[in-house]
């Protein structure tokens, strides 16, 4: 299944900034960077939980901000994309 995870984290302080950098982090563990602060990520919904718990612990509710967005099975061929080239397919071969 893919999800659009986005995440918005404060940086007015350098715990903050640290923050940021661990969630964008695990993000890159479970997906692609789609733009500064958006990843796609394809997953079974166990491994959603998992990163959905992850992330909370990160997190301070009352200054940051996390959206998940389930896009379903075929949710790759939902995304309109219009600019600068897309993201590499998350779903395709890897060759290393």
């Amino acid at each position: 299944m893919l999800y659009l995870i986005s995440y918005d984290v404060s940086t007015a302080t350098p715990a903050g900034s640290r923050r940021l950098r661990q969630v964008a982090k695990l993000c890159e563990d479970f997906g692609v960077r789609v733009q500064n602060s958006v990843f796609e990520c394809v997953m079974d919904y166990s491994t959603f939980l998992v990163l959905k718990s992850k992330l909370c612990q990160i997190i301070d509710a009352e200054h940051d901000s996390l959206r998940f967005y389930p896009l379903g099975k075929n949710g790759r061929d939902k995304v309109i994309h219009v600019g600068l080239s897309s993201a590499p397919d998350v779903e395709s071969t890897l060759i290393f």
